[in-house]
């Protein structure tokens, strides 16, 4: 690329390279927390449905006698490249919003039925919820139901995992 070169973020991965080794991206990542295998994927963005499947994840962790693993997905924007035609860059946006959802949860006082970990990612919030579920080997996903005119017309985070997920979705209206 002519002129500054971006460094790409360490979780992005290279979806074009063909030198990559296809069996090494269905290797699970060695940063989950092994005490945490086989708990349950909530996804968390603070909004009301959210907190109605993080409650329901918490009983459920708790019946299971499982951990709970929280998931917020990061704002990344795609951003296109028009000289030479090469491939959209994801650009991060500085988003704060995990840093404050960690804090409130650290004061919860429901969560400490349950062992729990926040995990931040950044891309699409479907691919990010299965990929953690598939690195922690999770029983299940619980994500709440999007409301509003946005997930009528793109398609709602839930229905997308649910058709695409390689384990079970529970979504919480």
């Amino acid at each position: 690329m002519a002129g500054h070169e971006i460094p790409e973020p360490a979780d992005r991965r290279q979806v074009a390279d063909h030198t990559v080794d296809p069996l090494a991206a269905n290797e699970p990542r060695h940063s989950c927390d092994p005490a945490f295998m086989y708990g349950v994927v909530v996804g968390f963005d603070g909004s009301m449905s959210s907190e109605r499947a993080l409650a329901y994840a918490i009983g459920m962790a708790r019946r299971s006698g499982s951990g709970l693993i929280i998931v917020h997905v990061a704002n990344r924007l795609p951003t296109t490249v028009w000289a030479g035609c090469e491939p959209p860059v994801f650009v991060d946006l500085p988003d704060h919003r995990t840093e404050v959802l960690g804090l409130e949860l650290a004061c919860a006082d429901y969560l400490s039925e349950v062992p729990w970990i926040l995990v931040e990612r950044g891309g699409d919030i479907c691919h990010e919820l299965e990929e953690v579920g598939r690195e922690y080997a999770a029983d299940a996903i619980v994500v709440g139901s999007t409301q509003g005119i946005v997930g009528r017309i793109f398609g709602s985070v839930a229905g997308r995992l649910a058709r695409r997920a390689q384990r079970p979705v529970i979504v919480i209206p």
